[in-house]
This record gives structure tokens, sequence and C-alpha cells, in this order.
């Protein structure tokens, strides 16, 4: 799991209860705050006087040339170390956080290398995403500059986003038959997905398959492991934030949620979305007694996925397989969760 450690600079109350609320794992405190904090909730505090020592415990340092770098390699075996911010300079420091990136990447990618627990500040959700992204497996976490309780939140949630995972569980195949012509959504991303991930993705948003990308080889066509030959334009895909939208509303640019077999996630861009009138398949299934359905295009190359990762061709489906689904119990409302009595066949 990733951590989103939040700058305290002055006391704030409004500030420190959204870091509580939103999931924040350690505050950066100015002396003389601790006990202000402990009096609001349970959190681990980084400062003169609180739990964890700058300079013993946690160690802060600049990154401006090989020498630096040397120096945080040298440190990450000792413990946390905290990227500082560049100053900004007068033009810059109206009253508003500076928008240039105050880290290089390469740098990152040397000591992410090395491992140990690395935290980059970050002031937008861009600068979170790219230092989640550093080597694939990004640093370890992130220092959160905010300048209001409503900019912190948001940083926050994008933390927590690219931590989230999804719990699968094992469906049963009751009934597969042919529905006729559908136009179906292909969804070409910008990442290269392997056996075992894919999107979620059915007829009900409380019951969605995971659909594998076409990564695997075949003899007739060429493996994509961009793409995921998601099915018709009606149903509804997973994307980042526990948020659906449908097939047809996707388009260049926007994120959806990969999901491996195991229930991690990371977020992919659309690249593109091809929409094809092909012939379709209704593939129905049953997980705890609760029934959910899927059409997918009646080809060779679509497949589910087995309780243990494996890609299950659609053409070779009979009743009695498993497949991995995700369950839910909420309904939908513009694609947010809500509590609500919904029933969709």
């Amino acid at each position: 799991m990733k951590e989103a450690w939040v700058y305290i600079d002055e006391w704030s109350k409004e500030m420190v209860t959204t870091a509580l609320e939103n999931g924040a794992d350690a505050l950066v405190i100015p002396p003389g705050c601790q006990e202000r904090v402990k009096a609001l909730g349970r959190i681990a505090t980084i400062g003169s006087d609180g739990d964890l020592k700058p300079g013993k415990d946690v160690f802060f340092e600049p990154l401006n040339s090989p020498e630096d770098e040397a120096r945080i390699a040298r440190l990450l075996p000792q413990g946390p170390v905290v990227l500082e911010a560049r100053t900004p300079n007068v033009d810059e420091a109206q009253g508003e956080i500076p928008s240039k990136r105050h880290w290089e990447v390469i740098p990152l990618e040397n000591l992410v290398a090395r491992g140990g627990r690395l935290l980059v500040p970050v002031h937008s959700t861009e600068e979170v995403d790219l230092a989640m992204g550093i080597l694939e497996k990004g640093v370890a976490g992130v220092a959160i500059h905010a300048l209001d309780p409503g900019e912190l939140k948001k940083l926050l949630k994008r933390v927590k986003e690219i931590n989230e995972n999804e719990t699968l569980e094992s469906a049963t195949i009751e009934n597969i038959r042919s529905v006729g012509l559908g136009d179906r959504v292909c969804i070409d991303t910008c990442t290269l997905m392997k056996e075992g991930e894919g999107v979620l993705v059915g007829n009900s948003s409380a019951f969605l398959f995971l659909v594998q990308a076409e990564a695997k080889v075949n003899p007739y066509v060429a493996p994509r492991p961009f793409r995921v030959n998601a099915g018709p334009v009606h149903a509804y895909v997973k994307i980042p934030d526990g948020r659906t939208r449908y097939l047809s509303e996707l388009a260049s640019g926007d994120p959806v949620l990969i999901v491996r077999a195991n229930g991690t996630t990371q977020t992919a861009t659309v690249g593109r979305v091809k929409i094809e009138r092909r012939p379709l398949l209704l593939i129905e299934a049953v997980c705890r007694e609760i029934k959910g359905s899927i059409l997918l295009q009646n080809a060779e190359t679509i497949r589910l996925s087995s309780p243990d990762g494996q890609a299950v061709s659609v053409v070779d489906l009979k009743p009695g397989d498993s497949v991995l689904v995700a369950m839910e119990k909420a309904g939908r409302h513009f694609g947010m969760k809500v509590e609500e009595t919904i029933w969709e066949k």
C-alpha cells in the first residue's frame, strides 16, 4: 500500500480533521501541535515533538545533484526518506503553490530501483500519478502539500484510488447462448497487459466479470495486450474511485481500471475505443445465489478469467465452469455507488 503523508505548515483543525477522515497515514507538523493533533484522532506525527523525529526516525533530504542522490541511497536502509520540496521563487510565491514539479524523474528511478521507503512531495493529482508510476512500482509514498481542505481531500482521494483493490469471487456458469448481432466495444489502452489482467464488465454494476486483455497467443491473430474486447455498448465497466461508466461513454484520454486476478489494480488511460457490430453471446452465472450476466463477442480471443487467473475463451465455456467476478450490493446513480433498492435483469 502506498503511503500518504500530509504537511501541516501551521495549525489548522480543519486540515488535520480532513487528513484524518480521508485516510492520511502521517502528519508532518510544526512544533507545539502534537497534543492538539492527538486530541482529534490517532495518527503518526513527524516533528520535533512528534512520534517520529526528523534526522533520527525520518530523513528530509534535498535531491538536486548526483551527490544528493548518493546520500539518499545510503540513508534509505536506515528509515523513510522524504524529499524536500523546492522553495518557490518570488514570482511563484503569490499565495499559490507553484505548478512546476519539485523533482526530476531519472534520479527517482535510480532510487526506487534500490528499494526502501522514499516519499516525494506532491501538489497535484498529476504529480501523484507520476510519482506512483515510476518504474511501474512507484515510490513508497507521497508527502502532500495542499492549500486548503478541499485540495487535500482531492489529493488523498487520488492516492487511495491508486491503492484500491477489488475483491473477486468465483461464480459458476449456468447458461451460454447466442443472441445475434450487437454493437460491441474494444477498449484499446495505453498499457500492455498480461494474462490474468483485464477490466470488470457486466450487464449489472452489482455483478461484474473479469474480461481479460487479448494477451494470449492465438495461431490466427497476433496478441494485442493493450486491448480488452469488453462487451456491448450498454454494459457497465469499472473505472477508478469505485465508479462505473457505460462502455459507450469511454473515449480517448479517459481512465479505466485494470484489474488482476488477485484483485490488485492499476489505472490505465484509454487510447482508443472501437465500436463494431459483431455476433454476441449471453453468458449467465451465479455467485452466492445471486445471478448475473454479460454479453460478449462470440470469438475465440475473448476470454474470461478462471479462479486461478488463467484465460478461458468464451467459445470453450460450458455450464459448471468457474469464472472470476466482482460483486456489490449498492445501485448506481451516474456511475456512483448509492444504497437503494434496484433490480437489473
